[in-house]
């Protein structure tokens, strides 16, 4: 069982009797159940029964179930109901808009909207840049999906990926300070996608894709930067290329090696991990093997798609075929981006010295942190609840308001290297260690610091 985590977070409210050791009674039988107390608020108090919230962490919705029917079994007590923490923090949805300018009397209405605003519609029409100056557009992206690949739970479609995309332009909003909307297409034909956001992009300042299944996702990124005036940026690729780099730069710091000279092996051959391999390869990797569900990628393998293809042609296979087990013997650095639980403890003790392993399928890793921990020198996964967390929450909002405030058209490998320095150098030499290195994603110099170094590359 995995760890109990804030992302099935549960309150049970309880009816219990006035004992002195209710609440010892409560959180025994939650721990036991293998659950995490969080709070436990008395919400009525009477002379013979007592009304508790239970709030307290489970692992998944099963062992939720789990814990409440432990607390259900203890004596004198009775559930009155069970609140999911996460679906109570979706109701209504998770953004709303506010205006930025008060309308409090006449004038105000006049200046914002009728007969004032002709004006102004008037200046774009006579200089269409004035768009970026007085509208919206100076700092809104629009967050892009189908629907196609929502995290890791495959094809949802466009109203089950709502959710993930409100919280993307929460975390856009939280650390960037840039105001993105969620734009959910209901339609997964290539064509389609790309002109209904050329119809819409005057709008926006930039465009995030998000959660497009390869390979469609490279063609659509592809044709949109060509035909567009504003930044196109395939998070699910790019933003995660940029953490990894920042990632892997500080833990060969900590380990002493170079990127030209170890062996780097990538499982995953989707959209993540064919960018993080073009952005190794363009600081200097040489050494970079790829597996995918069906063994090593390389040239004389038949049935390879354009991406995997491009990855055969531009990595260093052995051309065995050798399963990812294989692969990883003697290698100095593991990347996963693809599905957990491939790798055991055992695997990563064949790495070399000093190994590195950034094990990034959520949920649940490649490889078990714990096993992984006892053998490599460094590990790093994308969750919250181990060292390390190799999150693109430390990547997009930074690298938007880079872009936004350069009024940049085009987003380059140069900047995507800035940004990953940026966030690999917020952690300094005196903090740096196996344990930390990356940064907190809460931590308040990370998106500036982004945001300053693509702004950089974008005016230089």
């Amino acid at each position: 069982m995995t760890a109990p985590s804030p992302g099935y977070s549960i309150t049970i409210r309880v009816v219990t009797p006035t004992t002195a050791t209710v609440a010892a009674d409560l959180a025994t039988a939650v721990a036991k159940a293998g659950g995490a107390v969080t709070a436990l608020d008395v919400v009525e108090s009477n002379f013979d029964r007592l009304v508790i919230d239970v709030t307290c962490n489970a692992s998944d919705a099963g062992h939720a179930d789990s814990i409440t029917e432990a607390v259900a079994a203890l004596d004198g007590i009775v559930v009155r109901n069970v609140s999911d923490r996460t679906f109570l923090m979706h109701i209504g949805g998770k953004l709303e808009v506010k205006p930025k300018v008060q309308l409090r009397h006449r004038d105000d209405l006049a200046r914002a909207y009728t007969p004032g605003v002709a004006r102004v519609c008037q200046a774009i029409a006579a200089n269409p840049d004035d768009a970026r100056r007085l509208t919206i557009k100076r700092n809104t992206v629009a967050v892009v999906t189908d629907g196609s690949a929502v995290l890791g739970l495959g094809n949802l479609g466009p109203a089950a990926a709502l959710p993930v995309m409100e919280g993307k332009a929460a975390l856009f909003k939280q650390f960037g300070g840039v105001d993105a909307w969620p734009v959910c297409l209901d339609t997964q034909d290539t064509d389609a996608i790309v002109e209904i956001v050329r119809a819409i992009a005057p709008v926006y300042g930039g465009i995030n894709l998000e959660d497009i299944a390869a390979p469609r996702c490279f063609e659509i990124e592809a044709r949109l930067r060509d035909i567009l005036d504003i930044p196109v940026f395939h998070d699910d690729q790019h933003g995660t290329a940029i953490v990894v780099l920042a990632a892997l730069t500080n833990a060969l710091r900590v380990v002493g090696k170079t990127l030209p000279d170890i062996r780097i092996v990538v499982s995953g051959a989707g959209a993540a991990g064919q960018a993080i391999i073009r952005l190794l390869l363009t600081q200097g990797a040489k050494d970079v093997v790829a597996f995918d569900s069906r063994g090593e990628i390389h040239p004389g393998r038949p049935g390879l798609d354009r991406s995997k293809t491009w990855i055969a042609e531009h990595t260093t296979p052995t051309g065995r075929a050798a399963s990812l087990r294989e692969g990883v013997a003697g290698a100095d650095v593991f990347i996963g981006v693809s599905a957990p639980n491939l790798l055991r403890g055992s695997d990563i003790a064949t790495m070399a010295p000093g190994a590195i392993v950034l094990a990034l399928a959520n949920p649940d890793p490649e490889v078990d942190p714990a096993e992984a921990q006892t053998h490599a020198a460094v590990v790093g996964t994308g969750r919250s609840d181990y060292p390390n967390q190799i999150n693109n929450v430390l990547a997009f909002p930074g690298v938007f308001r880079g872009l936004l405030d350069a009024g940049a058209s085009v987003i380059t490998d140069q900047m995507l290297v800035a940004a990953a320095m940026a966030i690999a150098d917020v952690v300094t030499p005196e903090k740096l260690n196996a344990s930390f290195v990356v940064p907190s994603v809460f931590d308040p110099a990370v998106a500036p610091a982004v945001a300053a170094a693509v702004r950089g590359v974008a005016k230089a």
